[in-house]
């Protein structure tokens, strides 16, 4: 008798393990699709120079780590009356910012174009609230071409 009890608290055992490995599993499925659902990048920030240039700021989501983003400056030129990417440069290191101070209140803490040609561009950000901005990044836009100022 205690054999045939014991066998059926064992079978009972694995159906509760297996049971419940599903309803984990399936959590971590849900899980899963809301960080693919999770915004990728934000714009942060974005300045028309005359009607030659446009020139933004845009938080790059890290797919290696959620919390780490990259920072995207694209140069648009004005052609027929459609704005077209003429360049695109990585504002410090790629994975290098955090994703939540970046796309958060008081991000920007420095962004300055000119529509002279060359056009001189700043930008600083905000590393953590606790840490502050970042050092300037010093650009100039030339014929639409970004170079390090």
């Amino acid at each position: 008798m205690s054999f045939v009890h014991h066998r059926t608290r064992v079978a009972a055992t694995a159906a509760g393990t297996l049971l419940m490995a599903a309803v984990l599993g399936a959590a971590g499925a849900g899980a899963s699709n809301a960080d693919s659902a999770a915004p990728r990048t934000k714009l942060i920030a974005s300045s028309v120079l005359g009607s030659d240039y446009k020139i933004t700021l845009t938080a790059l989501r890290s797919t290696g780590d959620q919390l780490a983003a990259s920072v995207r400056l694209q140069v648009y030129k004005q052609t027929d009356g459609v704005w077209k990417e003429s360049d695109r440069v990585t504002v410090g290191d790629v994975d290098g910012w955090f994703w939540y101070p970046l796309t958060g209140s008081g991000a920007v803490c420095e962004f300055s174009t000119a529509g002279t040609e060359p056009a001189p561009l700043t930008a600083s950000l905000q590393i953590t609230p606790s840490i502050g901005c970042s050092e300037p990044a010093h650009y100039v836009v030339k014929q639409g071409r970004v170079f390090a100022g």
